[in-house]
């Protein structure tokens, strides 16, 4: 059996509904809206809604035998019943199989202008379904005698197939609206064999003519005028439906010839000319429109798949741009990481060389502390040796020279030769030898007699293969005491040689009087009590040994 149908809520203001199917070519006037409540009824008008009528048809859904006509020799009859929206309409008709085709001889009756179910139905179509829910247009049917009484003669190229009757715009539609008033059923006298059948919603679409997204402006219904022909009618009403699907614009040459023939029919019907003739342009001006409007949905229906696959192919070029911006986000970000790991690691390498280089300064501190004190203590067998930030100060008393001379005494030489001879053992150091004198006598004797005896002490460590380069002498005079010049015992301590002894061994650089110098560890120890510290100077100076 065909199931055609369910019951659904329409709306029908002559394409004035805000939706047009475009993915489909449905008939021109289904507009599904919404469910309806199960129980039947007829169409009535319910309102105005911008002076255009609204109506409600309640399309109540029906199962039809698809009959499997078998070439035989004689032909079989099948009766049409009215549905709940034409209940008073009944019908017949005589179906043959032939080889290649199968004729249809029908008659009808009861069938009302079909205006009646609204403004924008003109006409009814005979429809063949197959079992899959395929649609034929098998005619239109037109009434021929009295009481709306219709004959129609069609083939059809079908072998199984069911029959129904739609209120259609015009004759030229290509899918049935969802107006059925007529279906066939099966007679005691009716031959073949009938067949189950499930129409696919794939082959019977439900949609709507009319215009979506404002696309077109709204048309104007027709009034029919009973002294023109139909035909004529269907071809205006078919007009407009293409015009409103925008084929002046999709299909304008097509569409040129349906106006041309619309308006040849109007000029034949205005005129009193040929009816024939008028009908005949009038069918033309059907047939031009509905191609114009089939060619519209379809080019709207490529254009938009178009534009969905240009979406498509956008969106896809967005995603692999977006992909691309985070790959190379992540990439820049590695990078980003790895320079923070290379900076880290170099810093590491940083911390760790400085913590070695802290380390082997400290050991060389600590080196030169030990051999700093070792040569102190060393010296300090010989003469009074104290350690100062200038380095190690040996003290050569007063009495280690003649009497205002600067001749070294037999004892002093020997003391100088011991101490040479410990200073040969660390190579590289420096000996700053420095004479002093205490206040009595001119600044000009003192000075001369201090430089005298400096130099004397470094003529003997150069005599004694102390390297010249290493050994400076300077004379002071009376500048820099270390005692109280008032005392006998001060100016004693006064009138002094000084051996300042410094250099990269014991880890204390060369300076002058008066100067700090660098030193890599805090004083040792050894520097004797009892040893006055000179104002303004930071050399220390010990008392003289006692004469030996």
């Amino acid at each position: 059996m065909l199931k055609y149908r369910v019951s659904y809520f329409f709306l029908l203001p002559l394409l004035t509904a805000p939706g047009f199917a475009r993915a489909q070519e449905t008939n021109p006037t289904t507009n599904v809206q919404a469910p309806l409540q199960s129980a039947p009824s007829q169409m009535s008008q319910t309102g105005m809604q911008d002076n255009v009528p609204i109506y409600k048809i309640q399309v109540v859904g029906r199962d039809i035998p698809a009959i499997n006509y078998f070439h035989r020799s004689s032909a079989t009859r099948i009766g049409f019943q009215g549905t709940s929206l034409l209940p008073g309409a009944k019908g017949g008709a005589k179906v043959e199989a032939h080889l290649g085709r199968t004729s249809i001889d029908a008659s009808f009756e009861g069938l009302p202008p079909a205006n009646g179910f609204g403004p924008e139905y003109l006409t009814y179509v005979l429809w063949a379904i197959t079992p899959e829910g395929r649609p034929v247009n098998l005619g239109e049917v037109l009434p021929t005698g009295s009481k709306d009484k219709s004959q129609l003669t069609v083939t059809a190229d079908l072998q199984a197939f069911g029959l129904i009757v739609t209120a259609e715009p015009y004759y030229a539609v290509t899918m049935p609206s969802d107006l059925v008033v007529m279906q066939n059923f099966v007679e005691d006298k009716t031959q073949g064999v009938i067949e189950q059948v499930n129409a696919h919603y794939s082959l019977l679409p439900r949609g709507a003519y009319a215009e979506t997204a404002g696309r077109h402006t709204v048309l104007h219904p027709i009034t029919r005028d009973e002294r023109s022909p139909l035909e004529l009618y269907e071809a205006m009403n078919a007009v407009q439906i293409a015009e409103a699907a925008g084929a002046d614009k999709y299909a304008a040459d097509t569409m040129a010839t349906a106006k041309t023939a619309l308006q040849n029919a109007q000029d034949g019907d205005t005129h009193k000319r040929d009816r024939k003739e008028t009908i005949t342009f009038a069918r033309e001006a059907v047939q031009s429109a509905e191609d114009a409007r089939l060619i519209t949905i379809r080019k709207i229906k490529a254009e938009d798949e178009a534009a969905n696959q240009q979406a498509r192919v956008n969106a896809e070029q967005q995603a692999q741009q977006a992909q691309l911006a985070a790959e190379q986000q992540a990439a820049e970000r590695a990078k980003a990481q790895a320079a923070a790991d290379e900076a880290q690691a170099q810093a590491a390498q940083a911390r760790a060389a400085q913590q070695q280089a802290e380390q082997s300064a400290q050991q060389a501190t600590q080196q030169a502390e030990q051999v700093r004190e070792r040569l102190r203590q060393q010296l300090n067998q010989v003469l009074q040796t104290t350690e100062t930030a200038r380095g190690l100060i040996v003290n050569m008393s007063d009495v280690l020279f003649d009497f205002n001379k600067y001749t070294l005494k037999p004892e002093a030489r020997e003391k100088l030769a011991k101490v040479s001879g410990i200073l040969l053992a660390y190579p590289g150091l420096k000996v700053q030898v420095e004479g002093y004198t205490d206040n009595i006598g001119s600044d000009e004797y003192n000075q001369k007699l201090s430089e005298e005896r400096a130099d004397g002490v470094r003529d003997y460590l150069v005599a004694q293969s102390v390297a010249d380069s290493n050994v400076t002498a300077k004379g002071f005079g009376k500048s820099d005491p270390v005692a109280d010049n008032s005392t006998d015992g001060g100016r004693a301590q006064n009138r002094r040689v000084e051996l300042v002894v410094s250099g990269g061994a014991i880890g204390i650089q060369q300076s002058e009087p008066g100067a700090t110098s660098q030193m890599q560890a805090a004083p040792a120890q050894g520097t004797q009590s009892g040893v006055a510290q000179s104002a303004g100077n930071s050399s220390l100076s010990g008392t003289s040994n006692p004469p030996q």
